[in-house]
């Protein structure tokens, strides 16, 4: 059988990775947050934490209550997600490689020696110290690409640019509070529309275009958190796509797993 990939983080740069693991005959278990807070949500296999199971692209996860029901979930060719926030799958699928996909931007919990490959993704990850591979998550002529030593670019702050729009298309929280929705993931919205509240404090559209993501409703959320993506290009098939960012990432996870010789035919056995 094909060996089992843990995953830890299952937002949507995460899940690019997923689909393409599962796309070339790996076997993917991804450990999950309680409540998980992807704004990309149709994009998200962490979404299964909620709905018991999504489909992203031609990609089925489903949640498992536990190690066993896992193991069969990916019988059937399909991801596993689990609420498992320290990883305590390790223990019983004893995974030959680890995909760090949290975007923490810190330093992570599990050290390199977690298994015989640790791949990391983003800032917070040193190669050869705290993980054996790093992946460039930063858009630009490095994104995607594979690093045996040192790290990836640190966190600018400053989000992606879509047709000219990064910082305004980004809706965080104006407060502390319970997160009340208006709109839904796809819909067009007008510039002042009002697309969600934060207690009493409102959270309007900068500009016209499609809503991209957007956190669930009734989540606690706290001042300055990434609520919603607003994208000018307006076109709702996006909401459904697997990202090109996304993708590239995948791509350099894939080099830093068949770069290994030792990893090339064996977890395929």
């Amino acid at each position: 059988m094909p060996a089992v990939i843990l995953m830890r983080g299952g937002g949507d740069l995460a899940s690019g990775v997923a689909l393409r693991l599962l796309r070339v005959g790996l076997r993917v278990v991804i450990s999950e947050l309680a409540q998980p807070l992807a704004v990309r949500r149709l994009v998200s296999f962490s979404e299964a934490v909620y709905t018991g199971e999504i489909t992203v692209e031609d990609v089925t996860a489903r949640l498992a209550d536990d190690f066993e029901m896992a193991q069969g979930i990916l019988e059937k060719g399909q991801i596993a997600v689990l609420v498992d926030p320290s990883a305590q799958a390790l223990s019983f699928f004893t995974p030959p490689i680890i995909i760090d996909a949290r975007m923490t931007k810190r330093a992570p919990d599990l050290g390199k020696d977690a298994a015989a490959l640790t791949i990391g993704l983003g800032p917070g990850f040193i190669a050869g110290e705290n993980c054996h591979a790093a992946i460039e998550t930063n858009r630009g002529h490095r994104l995607g690409r594979v690093i045996w030593d040192g790290t990836p670019q640190p966190d600018t702050g400053v989000p992606d640019g879509v047709a000219n729009k990064r910082l305004e298309r980004v809706l965080r929280a104006p407060a502390d509070g319970e997160l009340k929705t208006f709109v839904a993931i796809c819909d067009h919205v007008e510039a002042g529309a009002l697309v969600a509240k934060v207690g009493s404090e409102p959270v309007k559209a900068p500009f016209p275009g499609v809503l991209r993501g957007l956190l669930r409703a009734d989540l606690q959320v706290w001042r300055g958190l990434k609520i919603g993506d607003l994208d000018p290009r307006d076109d709702p098939s996006y909401c459904t796509l697997v990202s090109d960012k996304s993708l590239a990432i995948a791509g350099g996870v894939l080099e830093a797993i068949l770069s290994r010789p030792d990893f090339r035919l064996s977890i395929w056995d």
